[in-house]
């Protein structure tokens, strides 16, 4: 498949930060780009080149409406983590593929999902979603990959880091200190879509993305400070603190299912689940992930300095 021909691609999520990275990268490159939302007009976010149409997951007909006319479909799901929830968008999302005859669905899992079964419903929905994809997609000629990624970069980013790290030199994050993790940005991410959905060969498999190294915390400060010019250190941020915080912002329901996650790494029963592996995937798929450092460096900090946005 070349990336030279145009797509015509349905982005899932596009009107989110990781959904909306994929779809500007794939205006940017020239592809017919199209979404829903359920949000008023008013409150869309607006992304060149991507049209977006009122809309719910929750309702096929407005998915098989989306993907009429699409080639390809990149998915991320909302923050819900009701199963039965998730299972009817997997299954909307599935037959309107099928139905439509879309050539390949790329499925962003949001999360790295481990291998045994789990009490955390960030990683079960998820893993109920693929679960859904994978068997209806079997029989169809709807090629199926999955991208698994870990934590981003992006998530710092924010009026909760940005001043401290820009003011004090401090990361804090609700993740362990010497948990190793292989972070990356959502332009990364949107690069590993963008080439799950063209690189041949690679229909059926999934993908443990992640940035270029895999990072302890004391690592990511490290590369905070080379690209901040500065010296940073790195605190674990207690997950129930964050989670409380995050509801302020996200709701209660969400910021519930994603501190899960945290929570999950803070408990050591799988710390390795959001390292690297070694480029391997980064191989399969022909990208190259930007090292924290120029990551860091190429953000406008300054903006975040004195505790202002």
């Amino acid at each position: 498949m070349s990336d030279h021909i145009p797509m015509r691609v349905a982005v899932v999520g596009a009107t989110g930060f990781q959904g909306g990275a994929t779809a500007r990268l794939l205006a940017e490159r020239g592809h017919r780009v199209r979404t829903i939302s359920r949000r008023p007009e008013a409150d869309r976010p607006e992304i060149p080149g991507v049209t977006v149409a009122p809309g719910d997951l929750g309702r096929y007909d407005d998915v098989r409406a989306l993907f009429e006319k699409a080639t390809h479909a990149a998915v991320v799901l909302p923050l819900v983590y009701e199963a039965e929830k998730v299972m009817t968008y997997a299954q909307h999302i599935a037959k309107a593929a099928r139905e439509t005859g879309l050539r390949r669905v790329v499925y962003n899992a949001n999360t790295r999902i481990p291998d045994r079964t789990t009490n955390v419903a960030a990683f079960e929905t998820r893993r109920l979603a693929e679960t859904v994809f994978r068997e209806s997609l079997a029989q169809s000629e709807v090629e199926l990959v999955v991208v698994r990624p870990p934590v981003y970069l992006d998530n710092l980013f924010s009026p909760w880091n940005g001043p401290a790290l820009v003011d004090e030199g401090v990361l804090a994050y609700p993740l362990p200190a010497d948990a190793p993790v292989s972070w990356m940005s959502h332009r990364d991410l949107a690069e590993a879509v963008y080439a799950a959905l063209t690189v041949d060969g690679v229909a059926g498999r999934a993908f443990d993305i992640g940035g270029s190294r895999t990072l302890t915390g004391e690592e990511l400060a490290a590369a905070f400070g080379e690209g901040l010019a500065r010296e940073v250190r790195y605190v674990p941020l207690d997950p129930t603190v964050f989670e409380q915080s995050l509801a302020q912002v996200i709701g209660a329901p969400a910021a519930c299912g994603v501190a899960g996650l945290y929570h999950y790494m803070a408990s050591g029963v799988e710390p390795d689940l959001m390292a690297g592996d070694d480029g391997a995937t980064a191989a399969a798929l022909s990208v190259k992930p930007l090292p924290a450092a120029a990551w860091v460096a190429a953000q406008p900090w300054h903006m975040w300095a004195g505790g202002q946005a």
